[in-house]
């Protein structure tokens, strides 16, 4: 007996924060109860036989009603209720995306001297997304291919840039490729995910997440489909064996020990970009 439902976006996720309200046709409220963390929605109360509006509500979504009957048995069967962000954000649709350079960054800050930043960007990228069919297993099968040229890094200044592909910091000779493979995607919010994967940076491999935001969906002038994300993370370069410093005064580096990412794609739909 009582209500058995499950509350998911349109794009497959499950509403882990939903509230589903059921009144009778008097306006009565006879049951409330929360999703748990696989979007279900399970109420064991005893309910007399008969219509009742159900209504379901998360923040950031748009509330759903709709009217159930209780069966002689007590029970409620909602089915799956699809709840609408109300940005109207969702993940593109299912299949291979490509990541366009010529409409995309990939940037990195750090501290210099202790008293400003040090803008730099890497020129040379490219990579793919794969958005996984949510009824084959959900969006977090989603996966994230992504490869820069080391060797492409760009800060304004020769010199400063020589430096960076050195020994001292990227060793681009040795290792003259960086690399992200993800391995998992979580929701984080309405509109946002953490993309987890493991990053090659320096001949080093270590875990590392990325803060995304999904922007939308739209066609280009070229005839196709393009998506646009944002994604920001922050790298230690110790993790990556890059302990290059040079203390200008007590306790001040020339350049700092953390740098913070930050990635502006735009995403094609197919497995080539257009020719523009």
């Amino acid at each position: 007996m009582g209500l058995r439902g499950q509350v998911r976006t349109r794009d497959g996720w499950a509403v882990q924060h939903a509230i589903v309200t059921m009144t009778d046709m008097t306006g009565t409220q006879v049951l409330r109860a929360g999703a748990r963390e696989d979007g279900s929605v399970r109420a064991d109360v005893a309910l007399a036989p008969g219509p009742y509006t159900v209504v379901v509500t998360a923040v950031g979504y748009t509330p759903v009603a709709s009217t159930a009957l209780v069966t002689a048995g007590g029970r409620a069967e909602v089915g799956t209720v699809v709840l609408a962000r109300q940005a109207g954000v969702e993940l593109p649709p299912p299949g291979i995306w490509s990541i366009d350079p010529a409409h995309s960054s990939v940037s990195a800050v750090a501290q210099h001297l202790g008293i400003s930043s040090v803008h730099g960007r890497f020129k040379e990228f490219g990579g793919r997304i794969e958005i996984a069919d949510p009824a084959g297993g959900g969006h977090e099968h989603a996966r994230v291919d992504a490869v820069i040229a080391a060797a492409s890094i760009d800060t304004g200044n020769a010199l400063r840039d020589k430096h960076l592909k050195s020994p001292d910091f990227l060793d681009v000779e040795r290792f003259p490729e960086i690399t992200y493979s993800s391995t998992g995607l979580t929701p984080a919010g309405p509109d946002r995910w953490t993309v987890h994967g493991r990053l090659s940076l320096h001949g080093v491999v270590r875990e590392v997440d990325l803060d995304l935001n999904y922007l939308g969906t739209g066609p280009d002038p070229w005839g196709g489909v393009r998506a646009a994300f944002r994604a920001t993370t922050e790298l230690s370069r110790e993790d990556f064996a890059m302990n290059y410093n040079q203390v200008v005064r007590a306790g001040i580096s020339a350049i700092g020990a953390t740098l913070r990412v930050e990635l502006d794609i735009q995403a094609v739909q197919g497995e080539s970009l257009p020719v523009a």
